[in-house]
């Protein structure tokens, strides 16, 4: 605690000098895209073009977002600290297709869904992460965030058909950069942020670039935060032809008394109770959520030939978690609930090394561009064997909760071992046929292997080929129409402890996805449009006896329609629209469970729109405020479709104001999340009720 109090009134008092200089240093805007008028900067831009954006998709290598033949979606750093996005369900607010059930300020327990499913793969650097069981990835040290969605086993590897999100780090900058940041968020969170970078030595060989962020403080539902994050990225290069790279990020996170989360299997009703943000109502004092992250990769690049590249990455990741937290099952509508303390402790770590090599030729008419690799990933988990799960206390939502927790909790990582291996190759070949068309073929070949250890079912060993083939049609350079089909493995599962069979791990399972798209960049429009189906095998609830059970156990179907755009009605106003259209259903279930055929699998909404708009106001010189309006639809709580959560609409608004202070470049930022109040129950928790920040950037 003294260590981020010490840090944070460092970034205070850093920012606080900016206000007593008087220097009338010359701003180097160029780098950034603005111009400046009588000193004050201009926040209007020129309009951004974000299919045109190229992006790293595993192992089909770096293409531009208009030539891949999937729907993705990229948030890049200048619209996170826009829009002051602390929570992956922030991130993604304006793309409909993208949900979290995790307010700001929880424990995003179960992680995100894009489709309706749920996402157990993400990538920092093209390095997997496990980060369900709690928490999002710090976003104080990442370039941009981007959500590729659907199947991604081609690509990726083994995992959940959902889709991946991956992180990129901050990159060291061409020219010196120094910023200082602090922030306030409601009810008392205070947030200190430093970013450095620049080039140092002969002809500037020598990247950097470095990020320190400490966080502290009660957030709007009475949740307190302690977070310290660390981060840095380096890169060299060693020849011309020959860059080696490295990044490091270090999160160290409590998070105390946050509201219990809550499960709906026990429900009797066909409405839920009455909202309550009274969050003081619905927190155990001492509970707590603690989390170490780790994030390490380097790599070098070779470009050995005209048109060739090699790549070689190596890293390493870690989380490890300690819980006492706090669940509840919600049992009536009068707000009764059994709670239960769930204490465990998880270290959860992934060593990976991939060499990939990349370039272009010509048989005849045809261009071909080649990506090929082979990979390995072992991921060790020890759950230990000191998890406790039990019905230590019951309350009403609308009383206080007297319950402390008085168990000793024993947070050893042994005892619960298990092991994940996969060894893979892959190759794929963008095939160009003139300007019009391109084919993409491609397969990866996988052995997977799982050591389960005695707390689980036996390991098993398995191979599979994951596919994917894709058409592309371009009838002008800003067009792409296309066609895919892919295949994946999801890998086991390990059951939760609120099941009766916790610990067990399911096995994998195979799923296919169909997809056709259109995308669209021209003229201040940009569009992105799929219809698509994605067969997955299902796990389903079964209570037998007073017991619940996760069981493997028949086929959940996602048939559905996304778009999303954008269009720049004039310099100073560009507006958005968005929608997912789902249509779930679980089918070809086992005997005993034919009542779930054609049910809407839990956790999926059918409707997701979004609005969005951003207006740089003429009148007054670097002021843009920006807005976003979402509707949630109702969403079914179990597979049973017994009881649905109501849907709801939330709407956020923010403003920016870039201007000089004492010849310094310096940025107000304000946003308002949830701006009326709207009271929602979400799949886990009580919603995120109305919660503000504050900002203030400068620029060194």
């Amino acid at each position: 605690m003294a260590l981020r109090m010490v840090l944070l009134a460092g970034v205070f008092a850093s920012a606080s000098a900016c206000w007593d200089r008087a220097s009338a240093a010359e701003l180097d805007d160029e780098a950034d895209g603005r111009n400046t008028v009588a000193g004050v900067v201009v926040t209007a831009r020129a309009a951004k073009s974000p299919q045109l954006q190229v992006t790293d998709s595993g192992a089909l290598g770096a293409r531009s977002l208009l030539d891949t033949p999937y729907s993705i979606t990229v948030v890049n750093a200048d619209d996170i600290e826009k829009r002051q996005a602390n929570s992956i369900g922030q991130v993604f607010m304006n793309d409909p297709a993208v949900f979290s059930s995790a307010p700001s300020g929880t424990v995003n327990w179960w992680g995100t869904q894009i489709r309706g499913l749920g996402v157990r793969n993400y990538y920092i650097d093209n390095v997997p992460l496990l980060l369900y069981w709690g928490g999002d990835f710090p976003l104080e040290g990442v370039e941009s965030v981007q959500a590729l969605k659907g199947l991604t086993g081609f690509m990726y590897g083994f995992g959940a058909p959902g889709g991946v999100i991956a992180y990129k780090t901050k990159r060291p900058t061409a020219e010196r950069l120094l910023s200082t940041e602090i922030g306030y968020r409601n009810d008392s969170v205070l947030r200190g942020h430093v970013d450095a970078g620049g080039r140092l030595g002969p002809e500037g060989r020598l990247g950097y670039r470095a990020n320190l962020a400490v966080e502290n403080g009660d957030a709007y539902n009475g949740a307190g935060i302690d977070r310290l994050v660390g981060a840095l990225a380096l890169d060299y290069a060693v020849t011309p032809d020959l860059q080696w790279r490295a990044s490091l990020t270090s999160e160290t996170s409590d998070l105390k008394h946050e509201p219990l989360q809550f499960y709906w299997s026990a429900y009797a009703g066909a409405r839920p109770p009455r909202v309550t943000y009274d969050y003081d109502n619905l927190l155990v004092d001492n509970a707590n959520y603690r989390s170490d992250t780790l994030a390490f990769s380097t790599g070098l690049n070779w470009r050995f030939a005209q048109g060739w590249s090699a790549d070689l990455t190596y890293g390493y990741t870690r989380k490890k978690h300690r819980s006492n937290k706090m669940f509840a099952n919600l049992l009536n509508a009068a707000g009764d609930y059994r709670g239960y303390v769930y204490n465990f402790a998880e270290t959860d770590q992934n060593t990976f090394v991939q060499a990939m090599v990349e370039g272009e030729f010509r048989t005849g008419p045809l261009r071909h561009t080649i990506v090929a690799g082979v990979s390995n990933l072992n991921s060790p988990s020890d759950f230990g064997d000191n998890s406790y799960w039990s019905n230590d206390f019951n309350g009403n939502i609308y009383r206080r909760q007297p319950f402390r927790a008085s168990r000793a909790v024993d947070y050893r990582t042994e005892g619960g071992p298990s092991e994940e291996r996969q060894t893979a190759a892959f190759i794929s070949d963008t095939v160009r046929l003139g300007a019009n068309w391109q084919a993409i073929l491609g397969l990866r070949h996988t052995r997977y292997e799982l050591d389960s250890g005695p707390v689980a079912a036996p390991g098993y060993r398995t191979t599979a080929v994951t596919p994917t083939v894709a058409l592309i049609y371009k009838p002008a350079e800003h067009v792409s129409i296309y066609g895919s089909y892919a295949e994946s493995l999801e890998g086991g599962t390990r059951v939760a402890g609120r099941y009766a069979n916790a610990g067990e791990v399911l096995g994998a399972t195979v799923s296919k996805q169909y997809e056709l798209g259109l995308k669209y960049e021209h003229g201040g429009l940009s569009f992105a449009g799929a219809g698509f189906r994605i067969e997955r095998g299902a796990n389903i609830e079964q209570t037998v006896g007073d017991k619940l059970y996760l069981r493997q156990d028949g086929l959940t179907r996602y048939d559905g329609l996304e778009f999303s755009g954008a269009y720049r009605l004039s310099q100073a106003l560009r507006v958005g629209l968005g929608a997912l259209f789902l249509s779930p259903s679980i089918e070809d279930v086992s005997a005993g469970q034919e009542a779930l055929k054609g049910n809407v699998p839990s956790g999926a909404p059918r409707r997701q729109y979004v609005a969005n708009a951003e207006y740089a106001v003429p009148a007054v010189e670097g002021l843009s405020l920006h807005g976003s309006v979402r509707y949630f639809g109702a969403t079914p709580t179990t597979d049973d479709n017994s009881l649905f959560l109501p849907g709801r609409t939330l709407v956020n608004v923010g403003f920016r104001y870039e201007t000089l202070v004492g010849g310094r470049r310096t940025a107000f930022t304000g946003n308002v999340n949830n701006l009326f109040n709207e009271k929602y129950w979400d799949l886990t928790n009580v919603g995120e009720g109305v919660n503000g920040a504050l900002g203030v950037k400068v620029y060194w």
